[in-house]
């Protein structure tokens, strides 16, 4: 017994070691009959007033068509994440808002779609709209694309706030995906009410377990992901 414990121990030990060096693409063997896999949920089955924008599953985003992997309008989430996710909409539903989604769980088809778009150097379709300032070339060493994506792990999500009074988003000195320094948190290039409005959905989120990423102020991710290691690649279906 002393010398099974101590084995499994050291089994652990190594795991843990090489952990943060680990990439995988997960096994889909388990499944559900929705087509996604047990531990994941969509969203709009947890929060019912939710307003669901999938840009990726439109022609509206920095690459100009539908994304690989996106076949279906729709938002997934692990488990976990979507639970704290309910928890920041039934608080904020008190200050008359609701959420909107753009993004969630994203497939690893989805982000080497979005690795052939940034070495496509002379597709400028969308620069205009989405990049007006950024050398498309430089989309990598700015880390506006990656050949891994937190989103690929199921926890992470792109979204803001809209007023249930008057349906319109609040306004948060620049659009979801924009390329730009206006996007980051910090910026000094947005008006005192977009810097207010910001920090309604950071504060929130905040609360509820998610941290931000201080390049974009749409995009958090839950602290305590279920599947950190892991990058999945069934499709939004």
């Amino acid at each position: 017994m002393e010398r099974a414990i101590k084995r499994l121990l050291g089994i652990f030990l190594i795991i843990l070691f090489f952990a943060p060096g680990i990439n995988i693409l997960a096994n889909l063997a388990s499944e559900q009959e929705n087509g996604i896999p047990e531990g994941f949920v969509y969203v709009d089955e947890w929060i019912p007033d939710v307003i669901l924008e999938v840009r990726y599953y439109s022609d509206d985003n920095f690459v100009g068509n539908r994304v690989d992997g996106y076949l279906a309008p729709k938002v997934i989430l692990a488990v976990e994440a979507a639970e704290a996710l309910a928890k920041v909409a039934d608080e904020i539903r008190a200050q008359g808002l609701v959420l909107k989604l753009f993004d969630g769980y994203r497939p690893q088809q989805a982000v080497n779609h979005f690795i052939r778009w940034a070495e496509d150097v002379k597709d400028q379709k969308m620069k205009d709209k989405y990049y007006p300032e950024v050398d498309k070339k430089d989309v990598f060493k700015l880390g506006y694309i990656a050949k891994r994506s937190g989103h690929s792990r199921g926890s992470t999500i792109d979204l803001t706030l809209v007023d249930i009074v008057t349906c319109e988003e609040l306004d948060m000195g620049s659009s979801f995906d924009f390329f730009g320094e206006i996007s980051h948190h910090g910026t000094d290039k947005i008006s005192e009410e977009q810097f207010k409005n910001r920090e309604i959905l950071r504060a929130v989120m905040e609360k509820h377990g998610f941290e931000p990423y201080s390049e974009e102020w749409w995009h958090y991710t839950l602290l305590n992901e279920p599947y950190p290691y892991t990058y999945y690649d069934f499709p939004v279906q």
